[in-house]
């Protein structure tokens, strides 16, 4: 098998991300955003994922955290798309159930080559700090749209922001392991079409 690795370099007007991935990693993560929250978000993806991970994001946070979120989940979108490839012999599809505490979260993903994202979460929900409960959704949305894969994220119930915004990361995590394994059982693309 192919090494399933991407660099990804993306350089805006906002920010400067450098984002490498190895699909068949251990969990490993060197991250790096100047946002102490979404570096723990990162790092637990990359550990419960079992990718290893490298971020280095300069972004305007002196503004606010949304360019620096929105643009990671851009560039690792990207990284798992140039990684899978041709998608030849990968389970396709995956999800997971993650608690945390009150917490009850669900990610369900397919590597299907449409980009589609459906997010459900409670409304209201405080800030964790200066970070936004509401850049969860954003991280997630660019994450689909640049991997190419129906995204579905339901929070389906908590109080603690910190917990839920954990939980849709892990279960985001869990889900991508399972849908970029290897099945010795597939033959070439997992789709009747012949293409992902």
């Amino acid at each position: 098998m192919s090494q399933r690795t991407a660099l990804i370099e993306r350089n805006t007007a906002e920010t400067r991300i450098r984002l490498q991935l190895n699909i068949d990693g251990h969990g490993q993560s060197v991250i790096h955003t100047k946002v102490p929250f979404f570096d723990h978000m990162l790092t637990l993806f990359a550990r419960h994922s079992l990718v290893n991970l490298e971020v280095e994001t300069d972004g305007d946070i002196e503004i606010d955290f949304h360019h620096t979120v929105e643009d990671t989940g851009i560039a690792l979108g990207q990284a798992f798309a140039r990684a899978l490839g041709n998608k030849h012999g990968i389970a396709r599809y995956g999800s997971a159930y993650v608690p945390m505490d009150e917490t009850l979260a669900r990610a369900v993903i397919d590597f299907s080559g449409r980009p589609f994202l459906d997010y459900r979460a409670p409304e209201g929900v405080a800030s964790m700090g200066a970070f936004s409960f509401t850049l969860v959704e954003e991280f997630m949305r660019g994450f689909s749209n640049n991997a190419a894969c129906n995204l579905h994220i339901n929070i389906l119930y908590g109080r603690d922001g910190h917990h839920m915004a954990e939980a849709a990361f892990k279960s985001l995590a869990k889900a991508v392991d399972f849908a970029c394994r290897i099945d010795p059982r597939v033959q070439g693309v997992p789709s009747t079409k012949g293409l992902l």
